[in-house]
């Protein structure tokens, strides 16, 4: 067998719908080769599991796949909470553009220290504006925030991390070993994934997009994150089909559920950067000294090589660093920087965090070895700009979802009723279906309910 390794040609599945996410990048044939990869995967791991005998049609619908590539959820009566803290965003520095990402209090904080001015955001704009943009970065960076200075294509390429990501596979295989399928797992060909324990330590917004694909095809999602943790405006989007519970890793207690909870889980998804649970006496050998048949798939925001590769990272950050907001910014002949029309990075990665994911599962049933996979937010900003750029631009512009792509039953979700997207994906005569609603951090015991 050969692990999953790049996205599947378009002749390979269906497409449905119509239109197209405006851009100078490829973005909705990203969305529906994305989505394709999944029912691929999932479709080889079932056939591994004996769940099915033949190949299903993979059926992925073009409008509703870029819809899912923005917001997933509408809410109904009521306000969804903002998604940006308000001095979020770019500015403008001496030599060129910046954007700071303040939506975390730590990060809002290191970049006000260093531009020693209040949170007001005239006030950071015009600190903003006495800085050489290399230096900002950095002296941010430095002080525990996050920013990215806008560069062209040409100048991350001649970056040393641009170019260590492309010498970087899309998805790193490593840590192959001999390891056990539980007996209880693939036995219900309508959700294939029931029973799969899905131990969750991501955050926005690639790592939780993966656990929730999974959890549409009936995978257990337990996310845990720190005591007090929260995510406004995110976590109505992401936390569909999951239990959120809180542990405390920095105390004894918490490492100890931790432990208690890994040793049980089928799949660890994670995205802490690299040595961080190292730091936390969770080492990839202490890991696997706990549960030997643990699958493990990881995220880092600029890659697992090179001088960036501990850097602190978001979609909007790595597309400023890596020239595809600068790429923008000249296709739409603007003066500012451009971003794509949805964070693609996060949910492209995601996916394919997901269909890593099936194909290592159907490694497993096949050879006995547990693999793990590391991918990053940068190895697919590459990725993305090596696509046609007007390929898939055809047909009407998505602006926006319509009443028409929402499901028909509401959801009762935490903080009110709403409605969901469709699914975009078919597998054969599987669909995707979560029977828990998004529901908010903290709201579920740390603990497998199956």
């Amino acid at each position: 067998m050969s692990l999953f390794q790049d996205l599947p040609p378009a002749e390979t599945y269906r497409v449905t719908g119509t239109g197209y996410l405006p851009s100078a990048f490829a973005v909705t044939p990203l969305a529906n080769a994305s989505f394709a990869a999944v029912g691929q995967e999932l479709a080889a791991m079932m056939k591994a599991a004996d769940l099915g005998t033949e190949r299903p049609e993979i059926i992925v619908d073009q409008r509703l796949a870029s819809l899912w590539f923005g917001y997933s959820f509408r809410a109904k009566d009521w306000e969804l909470p903002s998604l940006w803290d308000p001095i979020a965003g770019n500015y403008e520095t001496q030599d060129g553009w910046i954007r700071l990402h303040t939506n975390l209090p730590h990060h809002r904080d290191a970049a006000l220290r260093v531009l020693e001015c209040s949170a007001k955001r005239e006030a950071v704009a015009e600190a903003v504006r006495s800085w050489d943009g290399d230096a900002l970065e950095t002296a941010i960076v430095e002080a525990g925030g996050v920013a990215a200075r806008m560069r062209s294509r040409a100048e991350w390429l001649a970056h040393p991390q641009g170019k260590a990501i492309t010498s970087e596979p899309l998805i790193h295989w490593q840590d192959s070993r001999p390891a056990q399928l539980r007996p209880s797992l693939f036995t219900d060909p309508a959700r294939p994934l029931a029973g799969l324990r899905v131990l969750d330590l991501t955050r926005v917004l690639a790592g939780p997009i993966a656990t929730r694909t999974l959890a549409g095809f009936g995978a257990e999602v337990l996310r845990i994150d720190p005591p007090g943790w929260d995510e406004p405006g995110v976590i109505q989007d992401i936390s569909l089909g999951k239990n959120m519970a809180t542990l405390d890793l920095k105390t004894a207690d918490g490492k100890a559920g931790f432990k208690s909870l890994l040793a049980q889980a089928d799949v660890l998804v994670h995205g802490y950067r690299p040595g961080a649970l190292e730091a936390l006496g969770l080492g990839p050998e202490h890991r696997h000294e706990i549960a030997p048949n643990l699958i493990e798939v990881s995220l880092d925001a600029y890659g697992w090589s090179g001088p960036w590769a501990a850097r602190r990272g978001f979609d909007s950050l790595v597309q400023m660093s890596a020239g595809i907001a600068e790429t923008g910014r000249l296709w739409a002949s603007s003066s500012k920087p451009t971003p794509l029309p949805v964070q693609a990075l996060d949910h492209a990665t995601g996916y394919l965090m997901a269909a890593s994911t099936l194909s290592a599962l159907r490694a497993l049933v096949e050879t006995g070895q547990a693999q793990c996979a590391k991918l990053s937010l940068a190895r697919t900003a590459e990725y993305l700009a090596a696509l046609p750029p007007s390929q898939g631009h055809s047909g009407p512009e998505i602006q926006g979802p319509k009443d028409a792509d929402f499901g028909d039953e509401p959801e009762l979700s935490s903080w009110g009723p709403g409605q969901r997207l469709r699914p975009a994906l078919e597998v054969g005569q599987i669909l995707m279906h979560w029977p828990l609603p998004a529901q908010s951090c903290g709201s579920a015991a740390p603990a497998w309910q199956s």
